[in-house]
């Protein structure tokens, strides 16, 4: 049963995340934990809003030479935490080889055995498009500032840097590939080169103008409905009770520098975060620095 005519969207952070404990169960994140990666299992592994969803649809089109007939592209390329409450088995042949799939997770707590694509973003970009995507969706737009969001919960919570910092000694692993998204901006043709490379999906000029038209802004927008988080969606409107018509879609803007519309505060603790996480520990002193080490 999806969302009925009494249900009700939050309108405080407090109400969306005692709706959102009610999403998953212990079983099913960890059924979804057991799957069994094969040695050519390809797993899209960035922090929310870093690029996964344009990964996913550059991969796809990669080994499928353009396939769109899917409704979420989480369908064909599932989530590996929520598959058991969606009812996918990951363990299931897919449309195309290599097999394919995204997490959230860490390094240290990611089911290994297959390859690994992640990418990293501006943590204040990261941040403002998380705030974009929950409103409307998980809360009555305009209940909730973006301040309050920052402050309370991409910050308190750290998870950006701790899933950064996972990744980070990896980079250079054969079975792993880790891209910056603002270079894959830059040179969009050049990234689909070094991803088909790492999936082992041979690349032809056309197959790389197929796959750089396919996983433009334009076409995403496009086919929004395909990128709208759709199963997910419905799963929402059912466990934490939301109406229909959530504004779950995920491709908006896509671009760099929205982390400028942050107030002096947020930016100030992005900043002091970094610091503490980043720079104490890796030793870059900003994002720009982080990422240069990345080009080649």
């Amino acid at each position: 049963m999806t969302g009925t005519a009494q249900s009700t969207r939050p309108t405080s952070l407090k109400e969306m995340r005692e709706r959102q404990a009610k999403m998953f169960t212990k079983e099913e994140f960890a059924a979804g934990m057991a799957v069994t990666l094969r040695p050519t299992d390809v797993v899209i592994t960035p922090f929310a809003k870093c690029g996964t969803t344009w990964m996913q649809q550059i991969v796809h089109t990669l080994r499928t030479g353009g396939d769109m007939d899917f409704d979420d592209i989480s369908r064909v390329v599932p989530w590996i935490e929520t598959s058991a409450a969606l009812g996918i088995d990951l363990n299931a042949e897919q449309r195309a080889e290599p097999r394919a799939f995204k997490s959230h997770l860490g390094w240290d707590v990611i089911p290994k055995g297959g390859r690994y694509i992640n990418v990293v973003r501006d943590p204040g970009d990261a941040l403002v498009s998380m705030y974009k995507f929950n409103e409307g969706w998980n809360w009555v737009p305009g209940t909730v500032e973006l301040d309050e969001f920052a402050l309370t919960g991409f910050i308190a919570q750290r998870g950006y840097y701790k899933h950064l910092k996972s990744w980070w000694p990896r980079r250079n692993d054969p079975d792993v590939l880790f891209l910056a998204y603002e270079h894959m901006q830059r040179d969009t043709r050049r990234a689909i080169g070094r991803v088909a490379e790492f999936i082992g999906v041979p690349l032809d000029d056309a197959l790389l103008d197929l796959t750089e038209e396919h996983s433009s802004m334009a076409f995403m927008l496009a086919h929004k409905d395909r990128f709208d988080d759709y199963l997910m969606r419905k799963l929402s409107e059912e466990r934490m009770d939301l109406p229909e018509g959530s504004d779950s879609a995920k491709v908006r803007e896509g671009r760099s520098g929205s982390g400028a519309m942050l107030s002096d505060r947020v930016r100030g603790e992005l900043d002091r975060l970094w610091e503490e996480e980043i720079t104490a520990e890796l030793g870059f002193v900003d994002y720009p620095s982080l990422i240069a080490e990345l080009e080649d």
